[in-house]
C-alpha cells in the first residue's frame, strides 16, 4: 500500500462501513498515514478486529458500532469521537448494500426503503450529526457513491441502488458549497468493479426479462484486462481527497473504475 506516512498526523478521522472492504481498507490507510481512526460499522465483532489490527500497528482507533439508517445511533457514535478526542476532521461516508436488483414492478416499498435507508438516509445522518464538530477547524468529507446511477445505466433492475448513487453525488455537490465557508471540502468517489464483499447485501430477481441483449467487448475493466480493482486503490484515492495535497479540490466526483464505466455505460 503507497502511503505518505504521517501526512495525517494529528487528524481524527471517522469511517463508516469501516468492517470490511474499501471501509476497512480506508480506516486502515488513515490510521497507517497517522490519523485516529473512528471505525464504525453494524457488526460489533468487525469493528473490534479492525481496531485491533489498527492498534498492533501502531495506530489509534476507536472502534464504533452503529447501524447507519438510526440516527440516534449515528449522533452517539461521533459523540464518542467528540468525547474521546475532542475533534473531528475527516468523514468517509462509506456505508452501504445493493439491496435487490429486480423489475421495477417487483420492487416492494419495504425493498426500495432498505437500500434508500442504509445508502441515501445513512449518508445524510452521518454528516449531519458529523458536521457540526467539523465545523471547528474545518476538515474533510468523503462520500462513497458508485458509477451506478452516474455514468452506468446498463445493470438492468437496479434502479433503488442507482438512485440512491447519483442522489450521494448531488448531495456532495450541494454541501461542497455550503460547508466551503467553514473550510470542509466534500468530494465524492464512484468506484467500479472492486474486490469487496458488497455482493453478500445483493438480491437479484428475474433480472432476465428486462436485461437488455447487449454484447460489450470481452473483459470488463480495459485498463486490467477484465481485472476488478483493490479496494486499497480506493484508500489511496480517500487519502488523496482528505489530504492537504487536494487542498483545493472540493465539489467534484472522482471515477475509480479503470475505464470500465467508459465502455460499459
Amino acid at each position: 500500500m503507497n502511503i505518505v506516512r504521517d501526512s495525517l498526523t494529528g487528524k481524527v478521522a471517522l469511517v463508516t462501513g469501516a468492517g470490511s472492504g474499501i471501509g476497512k481498507a480506508t480506516a486502515l490507510h488513515f490510521a497507517l498515514a497517522g490519523a485516529r481512526v473512528g471505525v464504525l460499522t453494524h457488526h460489533a465483532e468487525e469493528a473490534d478486529a479492525v481496531g485491533a489490527e489498527i492498534r498492533a500497528a501502531g495506530g489509534d482507533a476507536l472502534p464504533l458500532v452503529a447501524d447507519v439508517s438510526q440516527p440516534s445511533q449515528i449522533e452517539r457514535a461521533v459523540e464518542r469521537i467528540k468525547t474521546m478526542w475532542s475533534r473531528l476532521d475527516i468523514v468517509v461516508a462509506n456505508a452501504g448494500i445493493n439491496g435487490l436488483w429486480a423489475p421495477i414492478e417487483e420492487i416492494s416499498e419495504k425493498d426500495w426503503e432498505q437500500t434508500t435507508d442504509v445508502n441515501l438516509k445513512g449518508t445524510f445522518f452521518t454528516l449531519k450529526h458529523a458536521v457540526p464538530l467539523l465545523k471547528r477547524a474545518g476538515g474533510a468529507i468523503v462520500i462513497t457513491s458508485s458509477v451506478q446511477g452516474t455514468r452506468v445505466f446498463s445493470n438492468s433492475g437496479a434502479s433503488v441502488y442507482a438512485s440512491t448513487k447519483a442522489a450521494q453525488v448531488a448531495l456532495g455537490r450541494m454541501l461542497a458549497l455550503e460547508l466551503a465557508q467553514f473550510r470542509i471540502r466534500v468530494n465524492t468517489i464512484c468506484p467500479g468493479s472492486i474486490r469487496t464483499h458488497i455482493s453478500q447485501n445483493t438480491r437479484q430477481q428475474d433480472l432476465e426479462e428486462i436485461k437488455q441483449p447487449v454484447i460489450y467487448p470481452k473483459g470488463h475493466v480495459p485498463l486490467t484486462h477484465g481485472e476488478a480493482g483493490q479496494a486499497a486503490e480506493v484508500a489511496s484515492l480517500a487519502w488523496f481527497l482528505v489530504s492537504d495535497a487536494s487542498s483545493h479540490i472540493t465539489g467534484t466526483e472522482v471515477f475509480i473504475d479503470g475505464a470500465e464505466s467508459l465502455m460499459t455505460g
